[in-house]
């Protein structure tokens, strides 16, 4: 994700262009950088553990609604917002960066085999891609703020742990 949006800042950025070069090598980083995205979830799939993983994502309970009314009216108290293992700010992220990241791919396929669509696909695809990305973009820097903001989150996205106080306090529905 990471090699598809600098790339595409390359692309699209004439300041971040003229320091790079080599547009035609950014554009073939960033196709196959972008067509080779859902490999590690592809790969994942084999796991037990990522699969468990996903099946927590895609189900939302009670306590997840509970969680969004929390957050609309900004009550950032960890009781106000109970959670399982993922809160349902990243159960939301996750489907909407998978989603996000298909549309990315079809209207991508569809800009790079130009002689499969008539031109008018070809144009909203490059609409689409081109807004999309924006989005993903300043969404994801939101993510990254959100990440730097907690110490402890990270070092459990790096490690896979997190101490027992943290996973009490920040999801209280987590089975520890």
């Amino acid at each position: 994700m990471g090699v598809c949006v600098v790339t595409a800042a390359c692309l699209y950025v004439p300041q971040l262009a003229e320091l790079v070069g080599r547009r035609a090598l950014v554009v073939v980083v960033h196709e196959w950088s972008g067509l080779l995205l859902p490999v590690p979830v592809l790969v994942g799939l084999v796991s037990r553990a990522f699969r468990a993983d996903l099946r927590l994502l895609n189900r939302f309970g009670p306590h997840d609604r509970v969680w969004l009314r929390s957050a609309l009216r900004r009550d950032a108290r960890p009781e106000s917002r109970p959670a399982g293992k993922f809160n349902a700010g990243q159960k939301t992220y996750a489907a909407w960066i998978a989603g996000a990241t298909l549309v990315m791919l079809g209207t991508g396929l569809m800009m790079w085999f130009t002689h499969l669509t008539p031109l008018v696909w070809r144009t909203s695809a490059t609409f689409v891609h081109d807004w999309l990305a924006l989005t993903i973009g300043i969404v994801l820097a939101g993510h990254i703020g959100m990440a730097l903001a907690d110490p402890e989150a990270r070092r459990g996205m790096r490690t896979g742990w997190v101490s027992r106080e943290w996973a009490k306090r920040e999801h209280s529905h987590w089975r520890l």
